[in-house]
């Protein structure tokens, strides 16, 4: 009888489900899922990008630009004064604080700006430049502002200077004046409504009457902004009825020699009660050696000023002007 073969009994391990095998590499996607994925991102961007430029072309977003790169002589500035404590505070708050208000620019092409306002933040920021040589001090914090022409950026100048500190009325009738001569408005009339579009018709009348001031005295004037409503009023009533009147003030302006703003309105209302400033000698002085200025009048008087003059000296210089004379 054949013998059958034993079979042994199977391996659980054998029956065991194989093992899990992993790819190193992530399943691929479909073709159509990267791409919109990479076009979203794409376009996130693109309008991210739209979005900044955008808000730095209308001015909602600050940006730093060179100094070198802004044109401060784009507009003729309105305000004339540039008190020493008030600059020098700003300076120092710039210094101490950085700059915390932005400057207005528009661009003019090329890297190039045209400064609205912000004249004496930049006029700080390059002091502090030039005394600490720090790079942060070479560029302002700027808003970029959109006007269509050049009247229209005369009028965010004009406004934001109101808004900020108030200009005198000598200050608005000049910028008015220098409009027009550098051809933005056609005459003063149009200057005057667009410059001042907000003012009540009495106000442009004022500005209106200060213009003659401007056209008469502003070579002469050293003081101009300082001259108040009342006495800028009296004094282009004057103008208007004795047209001569600004030549004969201009000349006792410039023989004064004026030195402050209270001396220069003194005069002015002087002129204004008819009365003539008396003339101050003329004189000009030739420096010497050893620090002895020797001070020239018209009348023909000689003053030696400065360092003492030692005694010998001065009796060997008397005994030669007792020889010449003699």
């Amino acid at each position: 009888m054949a013998k059958r073969k034993r079979l042994s009994p199977a391996k659980p391990e054998f029956l065991a489900a194989a093992p899990e095998v992993k790819s190193a590499l992530p399943a691929p996607r479909a073709p159509i899922t990267g791409v919109a994925s990479d076009a979203s991102a794409t376009a996130a961007l693109s309008e991210m990008a739209m979005m900044m430029e955008d808000a730095r072309k209308q001015g909602r977003m600050v940006i730093e630009v060179p100094l070198e790169q802004i044109d401060l002589t784009y507009l003729t500035r309105d305000r004339m004064g540039l008190d020493a404590d008030d600059m020098q505070a700003l300076t120092d708050s710039i210094r101490r604080r950085g700059q915390q208000t932005p400057i207005e620019v528009t661009e003019l092409g090329a890297g190039k700006y045209g400064l609205i306002s912000g004249w004496r933040r930049c006029q700080a920021l390059q002091h502090l430049h030039d005394d600490t040589g720090l790079a942060r001090h070479a560029v302002a914090l700027a808003l970029i502002r959109l006007p269509q022409d050049r009247p229209a950026a005369y009028v965010a100048m004009v406004e934001e200077n109101e808004i900020r500190i108030g200009l005198s009325y000598y200050e608005r009738a000049r910028i008015a004046v220098k409009a027009v001569d550098a051809g933005v408005f056609k005459d003063e009339k149009q200057a005057l409504l667009q410059l001042f579009h907000s003012a009540s018709r009495a106000k442009r009348s004022k500005i209106r009457s200060f213009l003659g001031l401007v056209r008469g005295l502003d070579k002469a004037l050293k003081y101009p902004e300082a001259i108040g409503e009342r006495m800028g009023l009296r004094l282009a009533k004057r103008l208007e009825e004795t047209p001569a009147a600004a030549g004969q003030l201009a000349q006792q302006l410039r023989k004064a020699r004026i030195t402050s703003a209270d001396e220069e309105q003194a005069l002015i209302t002087g002129f204004l009660q008819g009365k003539t400033a008396p003339a101050k000698p003329q004189y000009r002085d030739r420096p010497l050696r050893g620090g002895v200025v020797a001070r020239l009048y018209e009348d023909g008087r000689i003053e030696l000023r400065g360092a003492a003059i030692p005694a010998k000296l001065r009796d060997q210089l008397l005994a030669w002007l007792d020889r010449s004379l003699g």
